[in-house]
């Protein structure tokens, strides 16, 4: 089953891209003097520089010797709308549309960061993905989970012992506590109602939240396995877990979730189970191993970081080294938003090489959301989503963390960083001018 298409405003242009370096998703060799056309929005051709071609009337051609083209990133765990080290009570004074402007804003140093498709797993409502849609605003593609499910006590109750919200945002519409088998299937139907492309759930409690600790079960696998049920009535949307103790995520592996994020705690049984189950693990490294300034978090949260970025270090590399499927997500919320692909270097470094790093960001992230018929490479009848850098990500895959780093980024056929100039005809703006 294939999932809803984040759309983006259609391309009209013929755009023809040579002397390229391709690394084209895959997991095949590098293409040298590669040749990739763009007509409209979709990819007609990717691969070796072909010799006398006649060129379609208005065809623009642009030079990109030095440059390697790889297909647009995706980041399966972005909070977009979210930031946990602001200061709550700036937060809290905060009107709805200066909340608004903020993730509009957000979303925009989302994309040029490199990221052309991104899953706000909470926080984000169907208004964004359409503003996307509509070049209203510059963002990411985006797939929703408008909302994340734990019980009463869980990850997603941010209600102090006093009863007090911490929440870092507005409270939601849609009420995040599951504790009866009528909440479950009530808040999924919801969610669905309001336009949700996965469904997240907290199998375990998190390093962020006041009340619970990753050890802490959350939604337990028989209400993990009913809301897979419910799900499989509407769409067939995925189910995400987040899960940091090792317990959780084999509940949640067992309830049969598409992804375990964080999976910070995952030990050889539950590591068996995803191979066995072909669950995706988003292993967040990027918030994983960043320990905070105690001076901007809470004391709870930053003593919690110390301990689980070890603990996320160990266990996340012995995941990555027994060939457990990933897809890159970064968490960026409780990490700084647009440095998305830090990530790449954090994958690399706990084991994968640069290439499955590079696939992590883009076919598997594109499987697991279930757009790789338009999505994930680039390959002829694909979307055109395109990053393109001086770097060579096969030698120095960490310099792409810098969003300096990114020259330029094609999405949808449409051109919308262009830090060289190397295009005619200039980048897209919003429909706001």
């Amino acid at each position: 089953m294939t999932a809803r298409l984040p759309l983006t405003p259609a391309a009209v242009d013929r755009i023809r891209l040579v002397g390229a370096r391709l690394i084209d998703g895959t997991g095949g060799a590098p293409v040298d003097d590669a040749e990739i056309v763009v007509a409209g929005d979709r990819i007609a051709w990717a691969g070796p520089r072909r010799g006398d071609v006649a060129e379609e009337r208005d065809t623009r051609i642009v030079d990109l010797r030095g440059a390697t083209v790889l297909p647009g990133f995706f980041d399966t765990h972005v909070h977009l709308a979210l930031d946990l080290e602001a200061d709550p009570r700036q937060t809290l004074a905060q009107f709805p549309s200066e909340r608004a402007l903020d993730a509009a804003a957000t979303m925009r140093k989302t994309l040029m960061a490199g990221i052309t498709t991104a899953r706000d797993l909470s926080g984000l409502d169907a208004g964004y993905r359409a503003a996307v849609a509509a070049g209203t605003i510059l963002g990411p593609r985006l797939h929703l989970a408008i909302q994340a499910l734990s019980p009463t006590g869980g990850h997603t109750d941010f209600r102090l012992p006093n009863g007090a919200s911490v929440h870092p945002g507005p409270e939601p519409e849609i009420s995040p506590i599951i504790d009866s088998d009528d909440d479950v299937r009530r808040a999924v139907r919801a969610l669905v109602r309001s336009g949700a492309d996965v469904v997240k759930v907290c199998t375990t409690g998190g390093v962020s939240s006041p009340s619970d600790s990753p050890h802490d079960l959350g939604v337990p696998e028989r209400h993990v396995r009913l809301i897979v049920e419910e799900t499989a009535r509407r769409q067939g949307q995925p189910v995400a877990a987040h899960a940091q103790g090792a317990a959780g995520i084999k509940e949640a592996i067992r309830g049969g979730v598409a992804s375990v994020e964080h999976g910070y705690e995952i030990d050889d049984e539950g590591i068996d189970l995803m191979l066995e189950h072909g669950t995706v693990l988003v292993p967040t490294l990027s918030s994983a191993l960043r320990v905070p300034d105690p001076a901007r978090v809470p004391g709870y949260l930053y003593e919690k970081k110390v301990r689980w970025s070890q603990i996320a270090r160990e266990h996340v590399a012995r995941a990555i080294q027994s060939g457990v499927t990933v897809a890159l997500g970064t968490d960026a919320a409780v990490c700084p938003h647009g440095r998305n692909l830090l990530e790449l270097g954090h994958l690399v470094d706990l084991g994968l090489s640069p290439m499955a790093a590079i696939q992590a960001g883009t076919i598997n992230a594109a499987r697991l959301l279930r757009l790789d018929e338009h999505l994930g490479t680039v390959e002829a009848g694909k979307l055109a989503d395109l990053v393109i850098t001086a770097v060579d990500p096969l030698a120095g895959i960490h310099a792409l963390a810098d969003p300096v780093s990114i020259d330029a980024i094609v999405q949808g056929g449409r051109v919308v960083k262009d830090a060289l100039r190397r295009f005619p005809g200039g980048v897209a703006t919003t429909s706001l001018g």
